[in-house]
């Protein structure tokens, strides 16, 4: 019995008929504007037809915003309870499969409208019956007429039959209103969901989105790593020189407060673009603030040398972003596992080319590090490896003997015009 009655007073059945009357306000716009518009002189055939037609025009005009889609999902997921994905903004569509889309949406809101109206007009009538019969009895009998029917209604326990009508159009309301509401569920996921094209274009954005957050983790170990590496050899640097030379001790200090705050920048950026879902939309850094990040290196008190060739500022935006990264985990590379003298950075741009070249002295007591490693993606010489092959370019590192000792070299090409 609990299961019977439950749904008539539950707040699903309350939600329907809300749902219902929203049906029964836009059923109102395109009836008005049929009506008004089919001429009144026509005979009754063409009239017909002609109110039939521009039903359905307005009916599609309503549904071809995009916005008249959002808004169908967006009421039938928060007051029916369904699941229904959410529009894309900005979906890439044929012209065939916009206007299907389109009629899509307009068929929904007909059938919202159709069964709105049906089952406001159910729950008017059987709440009238509900109230009329049980009234008439109790005022001592008589007839209820109504819709061409007439009914006589008893006095006495002859006519307790009204109370059984009024529990029945009472019940009848109730489940017209839920009956409704399970109709439009199931109309909603053919009529409102995603369509093949559209599952497409939304599994192309998840992509796109889980690629930005791996360039992110990238973007952010490369950062976070150099500034880690430069605050402890600045800070050791600090502590020999603070009795002996206090003011490079100071200097020393100041350059770790300078990386650090650059450093929280960065994580700060990154952390809000991860909480609120969106792409990155925050400049780069390339090859133009090269001299900053040299100079950062060489107030960790390492020896850097410098040489560039080529205009670099004509280097394409994708190419030159890479190439900063590259350059900021080798001298990283360089100041981790290298001694701090003797440290050479080359960046040229030349013959439809762009090179870089790492070399720094080979700390004998660091372990050698390969290129990959087992286990690892995106970090160090492995970061390195994918930019460049990403880019479509050529990557080689490892140690060589010489006069000057052993020197660990890292080189990268990538092409200019081919990259992607």
């Amino acid at each position: 019995m609990k299961t019977t009655i439950r749904p008539l007073f539950g707040a699903a059945a309350y939600r329907s008929w809300i749902y219902a009357l929203l049906g029964v306000a836009l059923s109102l716009p395109p009836l008005i504007v049929a009506l008004f518009a089919t001429p009144s002189q026509w005979a009754a055939g063409p009239r017909a037809v002609a109110f039939g037609l521009l039903l359905c025009a307005v009916l599609i005009g309503m549904g071809a915003p995009r916005a008249a889609r959002r808004g169908c999902v967006r009421l039938a997921n928060g007051i029916l309870g369904t699941g229904l994905p959410a529009p894309l903004p900005h979906p890439s569509e044929s012209p065939a499969s916009l206007w299907g889309r389109r009629l899509r949406t307009s068929a929904y809101l007909a059938a919202h409208s159709a069964v709105g109206t049906a089952v406001t007009s159910v729950t008017c009538l059987s709440v009238f019956a509900a109230v009329v019969f049980p009234s008439v009895w109790l005022s001592g009998g008589g007839q209820v007429a109504s819709f061409g029917w007439t009914v006589h209604v008893e006095h006495g326990w002859q006519g307790l039959w009204t109370a059984a009508v009024s529990a029945g159009c009472t019940a009848l309301a109730g489940y017209a209103a839920v009956g409704g509401a399970a109709a439009l569920r199931l109309l909603g996921a053919p009529l409102l969901g995603h369509r093949p094209a559209e599952r497409l274009a939304a599994a192309e954005e998840r992509l796109d989105l889980l690629a930005g957050r791996n360039r992110l983790a990238q973007e952010l170990h490369d950062s976070i790593g150099h500034t880690l590496t430069a605050s402890t050899i600045q800070a050791a640097l600090a502590g020999e020189l603070m009795g002996s030379d206090p003011q490079a001790a100071r200097r020393a200090l100041s350059s770790i407060e300078e990386t650090s705050r650059a450093a929280m920048d960065d994580l700060d950026h990154v952390l809000g673009v991860l909480r609120e879902g969106k792409p990155p939309t925050a400049p780069q850094r390339t090859l133009a603030e090269l001299g900053p990040l040299t100079e950062g290196v060489r107030r960790t008190g390492a020896g850097l040398r410098v040489e560039t060739s080529g205009d670099l500022a004509r280097v394409p935006a994708s190419v030159s972003r890479e190439a900063y990264r590259i350059v900021q985990e080798g001298l990283t590379n360089a100041l981790r596992h290298g001694g701090t003298a003797g440290i050479s950075l080359r960046v040229a741009a030349r013959g439809g080319w762009l090179e870089v070249e790492v070399v720094n002295p080979l700390d004998s007591t660091a372990p050698v590090r390969p290129l990959r490693t087992a286990g690892e993606r995106g970090h160090g010489l492995a970061g390195i490896t994918e930019r460049v092959r990403l880019l479509r370019g050529e990557v080689s590192a490892g140690c060589s003997d010489g006069p000057e000792g052993t020197r660990w070299r890292l080189a990268a090409r990538i092409p200019l015009r081919s990259a992607p």
